[in-house]
């Protein structure tokens, strides 16, 4: 029970507690969140000391560092840093309502169904002059939809009676699977052409990213992340087991596909963006866990701001140390997130 330790039942009703120890973590993070992203907005080709990055935040510096800053810069990092946020909170979600630990949107096939619908777009609307037939425009949604779509896939072959924890994981990692082979088969059938710019996209990377993408991900992730704080009481409920969360009154099922929509819409509109950046939703709810527990009333942003640190630090090796090759943000989250994952399968091997 000890990893329920900060969890209070009184009443039939579930409580957490945000103690000192989870506020000063709360507030570090917020603190280095803040630090990476000035010194990430500052280096590049042309390089900004933090002050100089400050002055153009608040209107100064020169017209070129105005341009550099805020055309270019700017609209890249905060889609790093909300993507890294959705990914965050998507896995702690998971991560307790199914109450696995290896639960991951990457793990249960949501990123993946994403992954197959970019590629499945990009095949299919393509023509003989290099082109597509419809507007790129409309390849965030197509993301968000395979997205949703495997995710009630998932959810429904996993009815029976109701939806356990044990029959998510399973199917979501043969649904994962089969993603993975579908997403080779259309790149094979579809132009030679395309098959590199899919498989960049499939990676993850947030180069590109313009105002317009911040506009759309903004308010979705903080309308969704709001949804998701106002329903902690349930995840908590949900991590405690069926048996203990049915005799204080939790309806489980109801909360269980609530709780896998808002985990859908985060991952959509993260992959829709920036491509299937992996192991951040497994990794940063691990790494909360540890600092302030498993209440999830100082998981969820203790995981959010942990996330983003994730991606913004990956975005900005693959875009300064390679230079003047930009590596995937993807490709520096999956080699730090698949050893962690090892790690995790060898530390739960006989629970």
């Amino acid at each position: 029970m000890n990893q329920y330790k900060n969890f209070r039942v009184f009443k039939g009703k579930v409580s957490f507690l945000l103690d000192k120890k989870a506020i000063f973590i709360l507030m570090s993070l917020l603190v280095i969140t803040g630090i990476v992203f000035i010194v990430s907005t500052g280096l590049g080709d042309m390089k900004l000391s933090p002050l100089t990055v400050l002055s153009v935040f608040f209107g100064g510096g020169s017209d070129l560092e105005q341009l550099v800053v805020q055309s270019f810069r700017l609209p890249r990092i905060i889609v790093a840093l909300m993507v890294g946020i959705a990914l965050a909170v998507a896995g702690g979600i998971l991560q307790g309502m199914i109450r696995n630990p290896l639960a991951s949107p990457d793990i249960l096939g949501i990123t993946g169904g994403a992954s197959v619908a970019v590629v499945s777009f990009l095949t299919l609307f393509s023509d003989t002059n290099n082109s597509l037939t419809v507007s790129i425009k409309w390849l965030p949604l197509a993301a968000f939809v395979g997205a949703v779509v495997i995710a009630l896939l998932v959810y429904f072959l996993a009815w029976k009676n109701g939806v356990s924890p044990i029959r998510i994981v399973l199917i979501g990692i043969g649904i994962s699977a089969l993603m993975q082979a579908l997403t080779t088969l259309m790149m094979i059938m579809g132009p030679i052409y395309r098959a590199s710019q899919a498989n960049i996209w499939i990676t993850g990377t947030v180069y590109g990213s313009s105002w317009n993408n911040v506009a759309i991900l903004v308010p979705w992730t903080i309308i969704f992340i709001a949804i998701a704080f106002f329903m902690v009481k349930n995840i908590n409920i949900l991590e405690l087991g069926d048996d203990i969360a049915t005799g204080i009154g939790g309806r489980i099922q109801r909360h269980r596909f609530v709780l896998l929509l808002i985990s859908t819409a985060l991952v959509g509109g993260a992959v829709a963006f920036a491509g299937g950046i992996g192991f951040v939703g497994l990794m940063a709810p691990h790494m909360a866990r540890r600092l302030v527990g498993s209440s999830f009333g100082a998981l969820l942003p203790v995981s959010a701001l942990i996330g983003g640190i994730l991606v913004m630090l990956a975005d900005l090796i693959g875009r300064t140390m390679f230079s003047p090759l930009e590596i995937p943000a993807g490709v520096f989250t999956a080699g730090i997130g698949a050893p962690y994952f090892i790690y995790l399968l060898f530390k739960t091997r006989n629970a």
